[in-house]
């Protein structure tokens, strides 16, 4: 199955106008390779209706937080979402406009909540109670005006996704219930140290169907009545991300549908609204190149063994994820049942199980598709390997946006 930016041409699968084998021969493998055309199309098919509705795209960087996908996604428009201090320091690393950052994350520490007030973000997404005390003690404590926050709600709203990547119920760790969230609003209204700007809610990941996002627009939306009902005003609706894309054979999500229905609930409202795609904007748009080692044939098992295994992509082995994985070289051949692993002790270390893939040989180069979202941010130096490079194609172009890492590197900060 080709998808977007990786297709065949004459035999051999390309991103874009280049041959994937020229880019494993020039840089090596296990390799991540990002199309930047299909990044930015897909970011515009976003940001574009947003934009009629005087709304914001704010790019997910726990996705991919790359420096150049970053700035390319800046350059382009986008605002971003962040969870850690180390993130808000990639985005004001690109030159972003901290003024379109949002701070999700529940476990904010106060040098980040510090770090984020000094730069100047669109607001920080509380998740506690505690979470907005911290938030107006430092805010107190700088003394240089009120901290802008949004309040993320938890709309107790079930969505057709992984457990692990499900975070909309009240069994989850995000947000706060929907019966609390009032007395919040009230507390952070009274606070001369903090200023009321959203209301924010996430549902989870990897969603492909529209109505468990809209459920929880309705949702937050009637809170915001609520709230401006007792003289609360807000001027931004976070609705999170989670957009899925198809790794196998699923519908794709229904984006037009989406935003006609965005845009009959927000007509007439007062309120923005701001969405985080991550998955959605740069999931297709990559794919990890490795090199097949060996092909070990057992009684009962066909293992194809690669040069990537689960230290450069974790989902297969996390999630149970599937990823189609092709030949770089299109050829005639027999399929049969095999697993593809790989080199590192562990069980888990697999890329595919009981897939029907063609017969192999060592040397053969293999793409593992949508590993653009989750790949490389997710990548361990587990049993003392380093982390793949990274490249981006732009149009007949490859470009190295980060070297292959190097076992001195790996180990300099030690001892």
């Amino acid at each position: 199955m080709e998808t977007g930016a990786f297709h065949y041409r004459s035999g051999t699968l390309r991103c874009d106008d280049v041959e994937l084998a020229q880019v494993a021969g020039r840089f090596g493998t296990p390799a991540y390779i990002y199309s930047r055309d299909r990044i930015l199309a897909n970011f515009r098919r976003i940001a574009e209706p947003l934009r009629r509705l005087n709304g914001l795209a704010c790019y997910s960087v726990k996705a991919n937080s790359n420096l150049a996908i970053l700035k390319l996604l800046a350059e382009a428009g986008s605002g971003f979402d962040i969870v850690s201090g180390g993130e808000l320091r990639r985005v004001l690393q690109v030159a972003a406009d901290p003024g379109r950052v949002v701070f999700s994350g529940v476990g904010k520490t106060s040098d980040e909540i510090d770090a984020a007030l000094a730069a100047g973000v669109l607001m920080l997404n509380v998740e506690s109670a505690g979470e907005l005390e911290v938030v107006e003690s430092r805010s107190r404590h700088r003394g240089s005006g009120a901290a802008p926050v949004s309040i993320r709600i938890n709309p107790d709203v079930e969505a057709d996704t992984h457990p692990y990547i499900s975070t909309g119920q009240t069994i989850h760790k995000f947000g706060v219930p929907k019966a609390d969230a009032l007395e919040l609003y009230r507390r952070a209204a009274r606070s001369p140290h903090l200023e009321v700007r959203g209301v924010a809610c996430h549902i989870g990941s990897q969603i492909l169907d529209v109505d468990p996002f809209l459920r929880a627009v309705d949702e937050v939306l009637a809170l915001a009545r609520d709230l401006r009902s007792h003289h609360i005003p807000l001027q931004l609706l976070d609705i999170g991300g989670g957009f899925g894309i198809t790794y196998r054979d699923e519908n794709p999500f229904e984006f037009d549908r989406f935003f006609s229905a965005l845009e009959c609930r927000f007509r007439g409202q007062e309120l923005r609204p701001l969405l985080e795609p991550g998955r959605s904007v740069i999931g297709d748009a990559g794919v990890l190149l490795v090199r097949v080692l060996y092909v070990k044939e057992t009684q009962s098992k066909r293992f194809i063994v690669v040069d990537g295994g689960m230290n450069d992509l974790l989902r297969p082995a996390l999630y149970g994820s599937y990823h189609e994985i092709l030949p770089l070289e299109q050829r005639d051949r027999t399929h049969s049942p095999a697993d593809v692993v790989g080199p590192l002790c562990e069980t888990g270390d697999f890329l595919a199980r009981d897939r029907s893939l063609p017969e192999f040989k060592p040397g053969d180069l293999l793409a593992v598709l949508g590993s653009g979202a989750y790949g490389f941010v997710l990548a361990s130096n587990y049993n003392s390997r380093p982390r793949p490079a990274e490249v981006l194609i732009e149009s007949e172009k490859m470009r190295l946006i980060r070297p292959r890492e190097t076992v001195d590197e790996m180990i300099a900060a030690e001892l």
